[in-house]
């Protein structure tokens, strides 16, 4: 049977934003995370996701938006799947722009969205118009007068918080496990060797993990190297390269992976970043 699923992404090599338009049937994503914001729609359908913890059902003319670093999926639950159009903003470039103007920015603070889902057409609006002028053969000033509008009907979504390494929520167990799979990537690391490093049996890492992070430590650390991968493979590197240094045993196992979690082969995705 012929998939109906397509995706067509590209990436602006000046301001390193993903403009990104797809639509699926079925299964569409599973759970991941990005080290960019992501700003979108849903043209068309019912686009169902999880995100902090909850289920959302996002329909034509809503906007949601996904923090890095927040673990989210992706179904079509109806006939006829889902279309929507997207943007990942780069954080650097983000907290940037934002300080220009924003007098509620700080510089020791970072930006977060206040909801996952919620209606705003100004703001469709102006998602429409950048994801355009970041497209096309628009002059600079056209890109960046689009970018600024962007950015300022942007602002009453987000709020600017204090910067910080760790969540004092989360438990302890599981902030130290995931700072030792952080710090050993590539390493084939056991849950064993992971427990006694925390100081606590299996069991209770792999609850204390789940419950922290959404994922279990195994699903966690292919993710972490996932988002890596896309990093490295966005630069430039070849997907032999990206597989071997991150730890996965070949290209194929990295490009199985790579493809549940973001709907395209590594070697597609470098492509796209490299037009």
């Amino acid at each position: 049977m012929t998939s109906t699923n397509w995706i067509d992404l590209q990436q602006d090599g000046d301001t390193g934003i993903e403009t990104i338009r797809a639509h699926f049937e079925g299964h569409a994503y599973d759970p991941h995370w990005h080290d960019s914001y992501l700003v979108g729609f849903t043209e068309q359908g019912v686009q169902q996701f999880h995100c902090r913890h909850s289920r959302h059902d996002s329909t034509p003319g809503r906007l949601f938006f996904v923090e890095p670093g927040e673990i989210h999926d992706g179904h079509a639950p109806t006939e006829g799947g889902f279309t929507y159009s997207m943007l990942y903003l780069d954080p650097a470039w983000l907290q940037r722009e934002l300080r220009q103007f924003s007098s509620a920015a700080h510089s020791s603070g970072e930006p977060g969205f206040a909801t996952t889902l919620t209606e705003d057409a100004r703001l469709i609006v102006s998602v429409t118009r950048a994801f355009a002028s970041l497209r096309q053969s628009t002059s600079r000033l056209a890109r960046d007068e689009a970018l600024d509008t962007l950015l300022q009907d942007l602002v009453p979504h987000l709020g600017w918080r204090e910067r910080r390494r760790d969540d004092p929520r989360l438990p302890a167990v599981a902030r130290r496990a995931r700072d030792y799979l952080h710090e050993n990537c590539a390493e084939d690391v056991g849950l064993q060797t992971l427990a006694e490093h925390c100081g606590v049996d299996r069991f209770r890492l792999t609850r204390a993990f789940k419950s922290a992070f959404g994922l279990a430590p195994h699903a966690y650390r292919v993710q972490l190297r996932l988002s890596l991968a896309r990093r490295r493979l966005a630069a430039g590197d070849s997907p032999t390269d990206v597989a071997g240094h991150l730890g996965f045993a070949d290209q194929s196992h990295l490009g199985r992976w790579f493809r549940r979690a973001y709907g395209l082969t590594p070697a597609d995705y470098r492509q796209r970043c490299h037009r």
